[in-house]
């Protein structure tokens, strides 16, 4: 049997949530678990497949404990791409070659997507790994964490999004149904079709 491939996790908990109205990562929703935050959901899922795993989030941002190391961005609302960066610089100084990077909002995240993933990561030797289920999913993808470096050099040119890292570098796109585990929650009306969220 072929080893599992050493994968580090990030996640991106620093968004402005301006559709959601309020910050996402602190959403409380009801789980068979109890009730629990989207960011305390993200990382029990991430944990069981990743470590380390790092959150990144806004300066000043109050977060939960975490089974994680959690980074703050140096500025608020720069999009994702620099916060990516940020991450996989972490997970390449802790000796990882490989990270999942996720959104904070994929409230339906499982470690079998993760695990479906990995395998292409492992054997095809590319940049970045990501599903298509007829768009990109830039924040549910495999990242070689040396691209911390080309990531500085895009956002040092002015690049901001995350097309402009995939478009740049060696990525390969899996094919996948639309399913819940790769669907972002964006607004209350949609993180209510998932999982009804608890007024807090």
């Amino acid at each position: 049997m072929t080893p599992s491939l050493p994968l580090a996790a990030v996640v991106l908990a620093g968004g402005a949530s301006r559709r959601m109205g309020r910050d996402k990562a602190t959403v409380v929703i009801d789980t068979p678990d109890g009730p629990t935050t989207l960011v305390e959901r993200t990382v029990s899922t991430v944990v069981g497949r990743c470590a380390p795993v790092f959150v990144i989030a806004a300066p000043g941002q109050a977060l939960p404990d975490l089974p994680a190391s959690v980074l703050r961005d140096e500025v608020r609302g720069v999009g994702p791409l620099l916060a990516t960066g940020r991450g996989l610089r972490a997970a390449a100084e802790a000796g990882v070659e490989h990270a999942f990077v996720c959104a904070v909002d994929m409230p339906e995240l499982t470690t079998e997507l993760i695990e479906t993933l990995t395998g292409p990561a492992g054997r095809l030797g590319v940049d970045v790994v990501l599903p298509w289920d007829g768009r990109d999913h830039y924040l549910a993808g495999i990242y070689r964490t040396a691209l911390h470096a080309t990531i500085a050099d895009l956002v040092h040119s002015g690049a901001r999004s995350m097309r402009a890292l995939v478009d740049t570098v060696d990525t390969q796109r899996i094919v996948m149904p639309e399913q819940a585990a790769l669907a972002n929650v964006n607004t209350p009306a949609e993180l209510e079709a998932v999982i009804p969220p608890r007024l807090t």
